[in-house]
Formats: structure tokens, sequence, C-alpha cells
């Protein structure tokens, strides 16, 4: 969501007549879009932001904090690093271009939800030239009680399907390959009689976009319908972001998340039946308020019985506003919940590797997005599965779809040679 909401700004920014620089050094607005999912991410941006205020001792230096954090803390924000000029929320950020021509040279705080939605017309940019995220809608109705989300990024609001196809032409005209449809909860999409399944629909058949995938589903709200398209549309993308967080049907329960194990395997199993080599993903937190070590246990057992292609993991934080921190004591000893993600993680990572040797020796189709960080000589890309593989090839491939067949992996990464 920051990825495609930081794409949207930079549109409105270029069309305001800024440009991008290379360095904060060189900048006369530095731009920090921030997220409070967990406190490490809340830790870091203000470490960043503070990094970044001492640039403003040499220059007129415009410095902003944008997005979720800057949603929850508000005026607080000034108070930690009184060098920031502009706070604006989720909704508000997109009119910095507006509020930086009227600048006075006070600071200015707005987080106020509930803006007027214009900015939803502006077609989004990327860093990455040739995969885009395309928000297909905002907000989050689920109130899981551990997230803060639904609070800083407010209800559900879904784009009109004709503004999305409009999204997609536009990134098809200027070289996109691959667009990644965005929305807090995608399964939950609806304009008028148009579902998330009926959009892909429309997507595949108004636009020659070639690669297709979507970020994120709600296990509770993902459909046959929606499931059936892996089977029958080769476009789509074979890989799913499915959020189990935990292997207990009463932490889930506790969680707010509606549903139990037996649903989240069901829909696990048609996926796999839909599409045999569909990659899976996840989400998990360990140390949830009153979790027992049998809990955990049950969670390590179902990680190990679905065999995830890769997992998020981590051990739970308060996050203040949420209904858990109003209303469950935070009872698990750090020390236990550190302990049970460095077992969850160790069990994951032989998890994921024994899922990537099954690679070896198929060919995957592969987005070339870049080079290894490693080896300006080794080409990088996605596949299918959105799995990151290396190879060496001497044509120039960068931004073209290519055939690689796998000949090596570990947990994390794809080896291969083009074919």
């Amino acid at each position: 969501m920051n990825l495609a909401d930081s794409g949207i700004l930079s549109t409105a920014m270029e069309a305001a007549g800024y440009q991008p620089v290379p360095e904060p050094e060189k900048a006369g607005v530095i731009i920090l879009n921030t997220c409070s999912v967990r406190e490490k991410a809340e830790v870091r941006a203000l470490g960043r932001l503070r990094e970044l205020s001492r640039l403003k001792r040499d220059q007129e230096t415009c410095l902003c904090a944008i997005g979720c954090m800057a949603q929850r803390m508000g005026d607080t924000l000034i108070k930690e690093i009184p060098a920031i000029d502009f706070i604006l929320g989720t909704e508000r950020l997109f009119e910095l271009p507006r509020l930086l021509a009227q600048r006075n040279g006070l600071p200015v705080v707005d987080t106020e939800l509930g803006a007027d939605l214009s900015w939803a017309e502006l077609p989004p940019s990327s860093d990455n030239a040739f995969s885009v995220h395309v928000t297909i809608s905002r907000g989050c109705n689920n109130y899981c009680a551990y997230c803060i989300v639904p609070y800083l990024r407010g209800p559900e609001r879904h784009r009109l399907p004709k503004a999305i196809i409009e999204d997609v032409n536009h990134l098809v005209e200027k070289g996109v390959t691959e667009v990644t449809l965005v929305g807090q909860n995608v399964n939950s999409y609806e304009s008028g009689e148009v579902s998330f399944p009926d959009l892909i629909q429309l997507v595949i058949r108004e636009t020659d976009i070639q690669r297709i995938r979507f970020i994120t589903s709600h296990p509770k709200d993902i459909s046959g319908e929606l499931i059936s398209l892996f089977a029958t549309e080769p476009r789509l993308m074979g890989h799913v972001h499915l959020a189990l967080q935990s292997g207990s049907d009463r932490i889930l329960e506790k969680m707010f998340r509606r549903y139990n194990i037996l649903h989240f395997q069901n829909r696990i199993d048609q996926l796999r039946q839909a599409r045999s080599d569909i990659a899976l993903t996840t989400d998990l937190i360990v140390g949830f308020p009153t979790e027992t070590e049998e809990e955990f246990e049950m969670t390590l057992e179902a990680v190990r019985r679905i065999h995830f292609d890769g997992a998020y993991m981590f051990r739970y934080s308060v996050r203040s506003g949420t209904w858990a921190a109003k209303n469950l004591i935070d009872d698990i000893p750090e020390a236990d919940k550190l302990r049970r993600l460095k077992k969850l993680i160790a069990s994951q990572k032989e998890i994921s590797f024994e899922v990537n040797q099954e690679e070896i020796g198929r060919v995957r189709s592969v987005l070339v997005d870049g080079t290894s960080r490693r080896d300006q000589n080794v080409w990088k890309g996605k596949t299918e599965g959105n799995k990151t593989i290396l190879f060496r090839n001497d044509d120039d491939l960068l931004g073209q779809v290519v055939p690689v067949r796998v000949l090596r992996a570990d947990s994390w990464t794809l080896h291969g040679e083009t074919v």
C-alpha cells in the first residue's frame, strides 16, 4: 500500500513541477512515507526522520512525514522531531503539492480522515519501470484485534473499474509489463455488480498487460470464483499471499480473524487444485495474548502441514488504539515470544528450502527487473510465483520476460540459466 501511495504522490509532485533527485542531500523536499503496522516499523521511521532532519542545518529543506505513523502520532511527532514541516495522514498526503505552494514557514499537521478522493484518478508511477502497484481500494472493514491499520486508513472505499482499467492501459503504454492490484483486502472489492474476480477478468479482457498479481487476500473472503481463475487465466501469476496468523482456532477467534484452520486448509487445497505449482506465502504472529505453548505448537504444525513457500513471521507487539491493546493483557514474556519466533523461523526456513528444491529443473517465466546486489553481471528477476531468481546472460534483458531453467535453490533464492 505504501509503495502504491508513494507512486501516486510522485505523479502529483511531478505534475506540480517537482523533479526527483537521487540523494536526499540534493533535495528541496524530502518525503518519508511511514508505516505503523508494527512497532519496529515506527522505530525505524523515527530514526530515519531524525537522520534526515540533520540535512536542514545547511539548506532550506522541507521535511515531510506522511502515511500511517504520521496519521497515528499527529502533533506528537512534531514534539519528537521539531524539524518536520509537514505531517500528513493517510488521506491528506496527496494534498502535499498544494500545501507546499501555500507554505508559510509554519508546521502543518493534517490527519483528518475522509478527505476528497480526487487523488484516485491520478495515474501511478514507480521506481520499477516494469512492475507497478495499482490501488483498487483503500481502507479496511475487518478490525482484527491486533491491527491498527483500519483506524489509520479508515473504512473501505473502492475505485471504479473504469479508472483502474485506465491506469493499467496508461502503464502498458509506458512499457510496464506487470501490475499488482493492491488493497488492504482485495477480496472485498466491489463496485456496483463488479466483484474482485470480475475486475481481474476486465483487466485481462480490456488491457494488454502481460502479468497480473494482487495483494492482499483475507482467508475469510477469498472466493471459489477467484480461485478458479488460476486454472484458466495464464496472465494471472501463480502466487497468493494468504495470512494465517495462528494455527489455533481459539487464538484466531481472539484475533477476530473470522475463519478457522479447517476453512483455511480448504482454501489452500482448492488453490493447489486450481494450479498445482502455485506459490503460497503467509503472515504469522507468535505470542498473542493468552497463547499457550500447545497453541504455538499448533501454529508450527499448521505451517509444516501446509508447506508455505515463504512467510513473514513476527512476535506480537501492542499497537496502541487497537482492540487488543485496550482489552487484553500482553501476558506472554518477551523471552518466550522470541524463543517461539526463532523456532518458527527455523522451521519455515527448512520448509522453504524443501519447497524450492522442487523448482529445480522447471522452466520459469521470469520478468527481469535488475541485477544482483552482489554481482552486477548477474541478472535478477521474479518468477510467476514471485520468487527471486538469479542467472547469467550476456544480453541486455532488462524489462524482458524470459524463460529460465532452475538449476539450484536455497531457502530464499533460485539460481538458473536462460533457455
